[in-house]
């Protein structure tokens, strides 16, 4: 390598240049006297290089920072052109910064137009001074929320808007301005309306879910019921037609005594006719006849009941009595009877709506019934008493128990283990429901000696919030 040339000048143009460049890279104490060697130039070149390299990677970097910045624009951008709630950003003396496209098609102005226009330019003449009394509200920072306000539309009349509120701060939690986003009211109602309107849908749809459930049981039961109705029919055709034959011993004893007949006679007549016996046994069968309607019009109020669409009032009921019915009507439309254990007092009295109640028991009683089928010795057992301040019933089967994910879909709508064709899916589903609505709770688990256990627990009532219907 030849000798460097070290004869230029200090105020020679190009080593003015050279002085300048050296001093950026930090060489300049290093140019300012000749190099003793080859060396020294060779330090000089190297840190140029160095200085040179860095000043590349500061310009990628520079240039990787613009373009994240650029799409973090684009991304805020593309963020408030989708928005659909107005969107109002103003300064500390509440002049507007920016809006977005929703704005725009409310009030029929571009976003540039607005920018470094008051707030009031917006707004109806009686809310120039919303801008103050927002800032003021904001003085302790905070939100403000459902706030409502009218901005001037693309035709020129005020638009109610729902409106929240909140300042803005800059990094040192200095008051910088106010973002306001709100929407038209109309739209808040009409959102309203939508879901008051699938909420009523949704409701109606539940009750029919309930009713379905009621004429799929009730067809289940029909057997059953056809029994219970058969025992207090029976009993009164058997008692009528006793009474009629005494009917007729009465009338020909009553006639013998209009035709005049001797006491002899009639003492001989009453004794052939046993109007003794039928004095003293009329009595009893009028009593046998009235207990046997009595009972077939309790069952058929319990169809009724069972089967209607209509909310019962709150009433003070037996609910031993229901449990007991809804046991029976089960049992006897069975084809494999089981053994049934009942271990319930005889009065259980509790104010609410007997109809859901005796609906939950015939579902948790039939389901008790159908995982049993196919065992050789199936078992019901059926418990009721106060517990807790309330009434708690439990179902107990000795079937094959709830699998984990029976134990998890337990009472979802459709949910069935039984085959297609055998079972709605609804019946823990619906009994679920209704039991929530009676204030109550229903769960099921295994029981440790094996099968299943089904709790309905009720609440106790006064007797006050059935004449209140509450």
């Amino acid at each position: 390598m030849g000798e460097f040339d070290t004869s230029f000048k200090p105020d020679d143009e190009h080593g003015a240049q050279r002085s300048g460049l050296l001093e950026l890279a930090g060489v300049a104490d290093v140019a300012a006297s000749p190099p003793a060697s080859e060396d020294a130039w060779i330090e000089v070149i190297r840190k140029m290089d160095q200085f040179y390299s860095e000043l590349v990677q500061s310009q990628v970097e520079l240039e990787r920072k613009n373009a994240e910045l650029e799409e973090a624009h684009q991304f805020i951008d593309s963020v408030l052109g989708a928005m659909t709630d107005v969107l109002i950003v103003c300064d500390k003396a509440g002049r507007i910064e920016t809006v977005n496209q929703a704005l725009e098609r409310l009030t029929g102005r571009f976003g540039k137009s607005l920018l470094g226009e008051p707030l009031e330019a917006l707004l109806p003449q009686a809310q120039h001074a919303l801008f103050d009394n927002l800032r003021n509200r904001l003085h302790g920072g905070g939100s403000i929320t459902e706030d409502e306000i009218s901005l001037i539309d693309r035709s020129g009349v005020p638009t109610l808007l729902s409106m929240n509120c909140s300042s803005r701060v800059d990094s040192k939690g200095r008051f910088v301005g106010l973002v306001l986003i709100g929407r038209p009211v109309g739209e808040l109602r009409r959102a309203f309306t939508e879901l008051a309107a699938a909420h009523q849908e949704l409701r109606q749809a539940q009750q029919q879910l309930v009713f379905s459930e009621k004429m799929a049981a009730l067809g289940r039961l029909v057997a059953g019921v056809a029994h219970e109705l058969n025992n207090p029919i029976s009993f009164v055709f058997g008692n009528m037609h006793a009474l009629k034959r005494y009917g007729g011993r009465l009338t020909e004893y009553l006639q013998a005594i209009d035709r005049g007949e001797t006491p002899a006679q009639l003492v001989e007549l009453r004794k052939s006719l046993k109007i003794d016996r039928i004095l003293a046994d009329i009595g009893p069968l009028v009593d046998g006849t009235l207990e046997g309607a009595e009972r077939v019009s309790e069952i058929v109020q319990d169809l009724r009941r069972f089967s209607s669409t209509q909310a019962e009032p709150l009433e003070t009921f037996n609910l031993s009595r229901v449990l007991r019915t809804a046991v029976s009507w089960v049992v006897k439309a069975t084809r494999v009877k089981p053994e049934v254990v009942l271990d319930i007092p005889e009065q259980l009295e509790t104010v609410g709506r007997r109809g859901p109640v005796h609906q939950i028991m015939v579902n948790l009683v039939q389901n008790a019934v159908d995982v049993m089928a196919d065992r050789p010795d199936p078992r019901l057992i059926v418990t009721g008493a106060y517990e807790d301040g309330g009434i708690v019933v439990r179902v107990r089967d000795n079937g094959p128990g709830l699998s984990a994910t029976a134990m998890k879909r337990l009472f979802e709508p459709f949910f069935t283990t039984k085959p297609i064709g055998e079972g709605t899916g609804l019946g823990l589903y619906v009994s679920y429901g209704l039991a929530e609505e009676l204030g109550g709770h229903l769960d099921g688990a295994n029981h440790e000696d094996g099968g299943a256990v089904f709790t309905l627990r009720l609440p106790v009532r006064e007797a006050s919030h059935a004449a209140s219907g509450q």
